[in-house]
């Protein structure tokens, strides 16, 4: 900016640029009167990112125009949120004395510093997401990291150590902070450099140091040590939670008092889902970036509250690993899905809550506005009526009456353990109920906030600022009953004031405490001492009201602020409420049902839907499939045509398990689950061209992490490995694959999909091994998908077919069949795949026949004769455990089975 500024300055000016260099990397907003002022490179660029009219403004050097912009004070908070949205930071520079009283120029401080992850305003927050800040830094000696994270908005904020790099930053990406700070030596990897939502800073080395770090977290959390917190052995997460105070107390320049308690993230209480794996399962966007429809989120979300929302949020990021918890919320969730009428009568009155957690906050910050108090107020009112409906108990079908002594036993433990700690803050909501107006203005300086009845000076003032002609007009009726002189007149001029005016023919009636101010032809003007005081009060009623009324703002922000641990606490508690009927919301509309938990490694699964394509297609248009995985089916190579389903299939497993995991009912009739430590997922085609990296890298990196950090208690999906390469390369890949998830930890729970229907032969001569498919139908040389998974492999792939129902040209689709039929017959007669050689020919440990050709080192071709899926079915078939009402099912589903089989053969 020096390159453009003029040589000379008025005082107004150097002001600005001083106070601009100590805030180099901010927009500075500089309160000028009304305005706040923007100039010289700051204009240029809030002009453009505003559009607004870019003006100028003289110098001392006449010739030089300095470019200015600017927005009126009382709107500012409807432009600042798209500057924010784009990255930048606002420092609001603000007059710290009266104009009246300065000598000479004005005083101005920075007063805060607005940043994306620092905001607190509801117009710059999504009501049920969070807004993090982030930092995140590495140790190259200790081979570890730590990265800690904070929603300003809330005081919530976490953190977590990892010993590898690249999990650290791609927890990063997972909790996604709309400002993440690191260090000036670190890197990051491409990702994070074309990110468009994490905006990246990199402050001064001190930020980071640790015994800096270390006392800025025992002073703000008032703690001796760092053991209270769980942080005395991770040196990497101290140094990131003491960045994180640093650039807080940077830019808000104020005491971080309204922070809770750091938690750090314990690991293994939770179901771990990657950031890889909650973008391939759709869980809150598409896999183009959208949000809503298509989404969990979508099916999910029947919140009222943005307390609960972000509970939500939270929990299908982290479901629960260990069953105690997923057991209690199962149970809260099954009290509202089999009581309707509570459930409807909840959802009601939580429609009228607020954000109690914002809006504590911002009055702890003092950045509440009046309306802000109205919202609480509202919000207090409520907690009576949600206790009250609490209260009751059902009797007959959806009836309720109040508790006796005899009915609260009715109640399950854990409603009786929350209502025994409900807290209605009754004290709190008389006093916002008897202070405030029910529509305030925005502005605090302006009056008109507090109710008549409050308090008693305000009392006077507001009857005088809004009652003050009616005072006027019984002071008059007073002195003309007093004087008899009923033609008294009561006036107003700029130069006496108010005065009485008396007609000449009533003049001798005038009482002596009338004193005479001026004489005119016809009448005389005359001032009392009564008049006087009463004028004198009106004319300062509104300046002292509007004090008045400020300093007794500020005294019920400090009384509020005291309440703010009660209010985070019955915030959490409607949080969990709004979770639960949220839940059973969903659960009843789209009618799901109970799973059963256990800490084995098998799952089954009965009429099991995906949740999401339910809801698209509708419940009659969607074809619910049964899924069971056990010791002797650990991994299950599903294969079938491209559109018949295998990857719906795979996903809809996974996010029954996160559904369960979370304490929610499912999408099946039935469903008994082994509780899963992690979810990984590998579907989807993508590349990362920017990064260098194709799809089949893409897909061999997610593939190689799944496969180190598997555990037996894991559940993998896997779509169409090895397909990004050559045929026999691809396959080779993917029957390795195959064979280390059978080998790793005596098999880890796997869905394969897969086009290579070689590795069906695998079925019988791996352990674990189990063969499905997507059943279709032929019909007149057409294909019909039937959505079915059915036992057996499939008979083959049906690509041209599949062609044909996209729409590609007729003559195309001929072609391809001819060239198809032309390589199957020299396929048969050629020598260079190894025919004779069996699948189990080229497991590990059994030698491969000589070739003599470089094709022939490929895994072969499968001849051997496959049993008849029904065969596989049979010997899969638990007769003890089945209902009449399945063995129908099953002999209908194989009746079925054998008619495609005969129609294929």
């Amino acid at each position: 900016m020096t390159a453009n500024r003029p040589t000379k300055l008025t005082p107004m000016m150097e002001q600005y640029l001083h106070i601009k260099d100590q805030n180099p990397q901010c927009l500075l907003f500089y309160r000028m009167g009304d305005f706040y002022e923007l100039f010289f490179e700051d204009a240029e660029v809030a002009a453009r990112d505003l559009q607004i009219t870019l003006t100028s403004r003289s110098s001392a050097n006449s010739e030089f125009k300095i470019p200015m912009c600017g927005v009126p004070y009382h709107a500012v908070e409807t432009y600042l949120p798209k500057l924010l949205a784009k990255g930048h930071n606002v420092a609001i520079c603000e007059q710290v004395e009266d104009p009246r009283e300065a000598k000479g120029l004005v005083k101005r401080e920075v007063k805060r510093i607005l940043t994306p992850g620092t905001v607190v305003e509801d117009v710059n927050l999504v009501a049920k997401g969070h807004n993090f800040l982030g930092a995140l830094c590495w140790d190259a000696k200790s081979n570890s990291g730590g990265l800690a994270w904070v929603d300003y908005s809330t005081g919530d904020w976490s953190g977590m150590q990892l010993k590898k790099q690249a999990d650290l930053w791609q927890w990063a990406q997972k909790m996604s902070p709309r400002e993440l700070i690191i260090p000036d030596e670190l890197t990051p990897p491409p990702s994070f450099a074309l990110s468009e939502t994490i905006v990246l800073k990199k402050p001064t080395k001190a930020f980071f140091d640790l015994k800096r770090s270390t006392e800025k977290i025992l002073e703000s959390q008032n703690i001796v040590e760092l053991g209270a917190l769980g942080l005395e052995k991770s040196n990497e997460l101290v140094r990131s939670c003491g960045a994180l105070l640093s650039y807080l107390k940077q830019t808000q320049k104020s005491e971080l008092t309204h922070l809770s308690r750091f938690k750090p993230l314990n690991l293994s209480k939770h179901l771990i889902l990657d950031d890889i794996t909650e973008r391939n399962l759709e869980l809150f966007k598409t896999l183009d970036g959208r949000k809503g429809l298509g989404t969990l989120w979508q099916v999910l979300d029947h919140t009222l509250t943005p307390m609960g929302g972000r509970l939500l949020a939270e929990r299908m990021r982290h479901p629960w690993r260990d069953i105690a918890p997923i057991i209690e919320t199962q149970n809260a969730v099954e009290y509202f899905f089999t009581n309707d009428t509570l459930r409807n009568d909840i959802r009601t009155a939580l429609d009228l809550v607020y954000d109690l957690e914002r809006l504590s906050t911002r009055i702890q910050l003092n950045r509440a506005a009046p309306k802000d108090f109205v919202a609480l107020r509202q919000s207090i009112s409520t907690l009576p009526t949600v206790r009250s409906v609490l209260e009751k108990v059902q009797t007959g079908t959806q009836q309720y009456t109040t508790m006796d002594d005899e009915q609260k036993l009715t109640l399950p433990q854990w409603l009786t353990n929350l209502l025994k700690h409900w807290d209605d803050l009754a004290d709190y909501h008389t006093l916002l109920d008897k202070a405030f107006v029910d529509n305030p203005p925005n502005l605090i300086t302006e009056g008109g906030l507090f109710k008549h009845g409050f308090h008693d000076e305000l009392n006077e003032l507001i009857e005088l600022s809004e009652h003050g002609e009616s005072k006027l007009d019984e002071l008059l009726q007073e002195e003309q009953a007093a004087t008899g002189i009923q033609k008294m007149k009561l006036k107003y001029n700029r130069v006496f004031g108010y005065f009485f005016d008396v007609p000449k023919g009533s003049v001798a009636d005038v009482p002596d405490y009338f004193v005479r101010r001026q004489t005119l032809a016809n009448s005389e003007r005359y001032s009392t001492p009564r008049l006087k005081d009463l004028e004198e009060k009106l004319l300062v009623a509104t300046d002292k009201r509007k004090s008045l009324e400020y300093k007794l703002f500020q005294k019920m922000r400090e009384t509020m602020t005291e309440a703010r641990s009660r209010l985070l606490f019955m915030a959490d508690l409607l949080a969990g409420l709004d979770y639960w009927q949220s839940l059973a919301e969903a659960a009843r509309k789209w009618n799901w049902a109970r799973p059963a938990l256990h800490n084995e490694t098998h799952i089954s699964i009965k009429d099991g839907r995906h949740p999401v394509v339910e809801a698209v297609q509708g419940s009659s248009n969607f074809i619910p499939n049964d899924l069971r995985v056990d010791n002797k089916r650990k991994l299950l190579l599903i294969t079938g045509p491209n559109m018949a389903g295998k990857s719906t299939v795979l996903r809809q497993m996974a996010i029954i398990c996160i559904l369960a995991q979370m304490g929610s009912y499912v999408p099946a009739r039935e469903a008994n689950i082994g509780v899963a430590d992690r979810i990984f997922s590998r579907v989807g085609a993508s590349d990362n061209l920017a990064q260098g990296q194709s799809t089949f890298m893409v897909e061999m990196m997610e593939t190689a992490r799944i496969l180190r950090q598997a555990t037996k208690r894991s559940l993998i999906i896997l779509d169409e490995i090895g397909r990004g390469t050559s045929t026999f390369d691809g396959l080779s890949l993917a029957w390795a694959v195959v064979e280390e998830l059978c080998r790793k930890s005596n098999g880890i729970r796997t869905l394969f999909a897969t086009h290579y229907h070689e590795l069906t032969a695998l079925e019988g001569k791996i352990a674990g091994v189990h063969n499905m498919n997507i059943a279709i139908k032929e019909w007149g040389g057409e294909i019909v998908f039937l959505r079915r998974l059915v036992p057996g492999p499939s008979d083959r792939s049906y690509g041209i077919e599949v062609a044909n129902l996209a729409g590609v040209p007729a003559n195309v689709v001929k072609r391809a069949k001819e060239i198809l039929a032309s390589l199957e017959s020299n396929s048969q007669k050629s020598n260079q795949v190894q025919t004779a050689t069996t699948m189990s020919g080229v497991l590990p440990g059994i030698p491969e026949a000589p070739t003599k050709t470089k094709a022939a080192k490929t895994p072969p071709v499968n001849t051997e004769p496959v049993n008849h899926p029904l065969v596989t079915a049979l010997k899969d078939l638990d007769t003890d455990n089945i209902t009449p009402m399945d063995a129908l099912k099953q002999l209908t589903e194989w009746k079925l089975l054998w008619g495609e089989r005969n129609d294929a053969n």
